[in-house]
């Protein structure tokens, strides 16, 4: 089948692909759902909007505004992903940051998979369109190996993935489980003493992870990497079971996983288990990914079919896979409850959308602004797949 490259609907259905790709970069930034609790505890002078978290495609980060208010006197906004977590650990839920390891650390690659995918449907000449989605995947396949499996790999990730994981570090260490072993005396002090007065800087572990807070929102990448590093060989130090610090982004998700699982119930019988699944799904997802890329790019030698027409539906169905991933991991926190919490509780079904009640509490769970362009880009790519099948028709 030949189509003219500069044909009316050619155009159109490049423009209106474009401005979809335009806006999943904008998506990746934006805040997609929120959630808050409110209850009388907590007034609305204080938090206008409730305890409140907003999911990002790659973090929960804090909802919660600094206030501003002669009668009220805040140096800094409440961390609310902090707060949330102390409330849902006394019915046995584990912390935020254990929901949707795989989906967060990778969503910059998955994003950019949509991408190359959205490349490939706007390109009517099949050898091109192979050619295209042949350099996109294996660009795509090496920068998400690289970063998995490679030496300081997590170098390669975004900064609001990176800052989301130092947050939940420094949650703990502002729970007691900081860094107070270290005791600069004896022999270590020594030994600091001596190298500092022969002019070598010596900075603890201790120093450096306080250091690192003290860096607040204006921490750079580097930075935090650092911090993470060191909280790592932290807990390295204390088991002696664990690999030295290699950087990979595999390395980074599994330990973090299970430091999140153990914050508030540290049962190694039952951690220990569900961090061993996470290796294997990552594994199972990086190669999975790499098996689409195969089928996509041999689906493209032609115009028509249903590998063709995947590059666009499974991007126009973004909207929906993300409500799904979403729904799922709120059954999960809602049917995974730890017996050490402080209260017993049957398992439940969080408020997927709308209100909702949970003791004393009322829950608020509704899109943000990067859903609603979600619905816009699934629009746009709508249009643009309607155009493209009655093009091929005529063709």
């Amino acid at each position: 089948m030949s189509i003219a490259i500069n044909s009316k609907p050619t155009i159109q259905v490049a423009v209106l692909t474009l401005v979809a790709l335009g806006l999943l970069a904008v998506i990746f930034y934006a805040s997609v759902w929120w959630v808050s609790l409110t209850a009388p505890n907590y007034p609305k002078e204080s938090f206008p909007d409730g305890v409140r978290i907003e999911f990002h495609m790659n973090g929960v980060f804090n909802g919660c505004k600094k206030q501003k208010r002669e009668e009220i006197t805040e140096a800094v906004a409440l961390d609310c992903v902090h707060e949330m977590d102390t409330i849902n650990h006394y019915v046995g839920m584990y912390p935020i940051a254990a929901g949707g390891p795989i989906e967060r650390a990778l969503g910059q690659f998955l994003v950019t998979f949509l991408g190359v995918m959205l490349l490939g449907f706007m390109c009517t000449r099949p050898g091109i369109r192979m050619g295209i989605l042949a350099i996109g995947f294996t660009g795509l396949a090496v920068w998400m190996g690289f970063a998995l499996y490679g030496p300081n790999g997590v170098a390669l990730e975004n900064v609001g993935y990176i800052k989301s994981m130092v947050s939940s570090l420094d949650q703990e260490a502002a729970s007691g489980t900081g860094e107070q072993e270290f005791v600069i005396g004896g022999i270590v002090g020594a030994l600091k003493n001596s190298l500092e007065e022969s002019g070598v800087k010596v900075e603890l572990p201790s120093e450096k992870a306080a250091k690192a807070r003290k860096l607040g929102a204006g921490a750079k990448k580097e930075e935090m990497i650092d911090l993470l590093r060191t909280n790592y060989e932290v807990d390295q130090s204390k088991s002696g079971e664990m690999p030295p610090w290699n950087g990979s982004l595999y390395q980074l998700m599994t330990w973090h996983y299970g430091k999140s699982l153990g914050r508030y119930f540290n049962n190694p019988k039952e951690i220990v288990p569900m961090v061993a699944h996470l290796k294997i799904a990552i594994n199972v997802v990086f190669f999975g990914l790499l098996g689409a890329m195969l089928l996509l790019i041999y689906g493209a030698r032609k115009n028509g079919g249903i590998l063709y027409w995947l590059l666009v539906l499974v991007p126009m169905a973004l909207p929906a896979l993300f409500v799904i991933d979403y729904a799922a991991w709120l059954w999960w926190y809602g049917h995974t409850l730890n017996a050490m919490g402080a209260f017993s509780v049957k398992p439940f079904m969080p408020t997927v959308f709308g209100d909702g009640k949970v003791a004393q509490f009322a829950t608020h769970s509704y899109p943000d602004k990067g859903f609603g362009l979600m619905i816009l880009t699934s629009l746009l790519l709508a249009v643009a797949a309607l155009i493209r099948f009655k093009q091929f028709k005529k063709g």
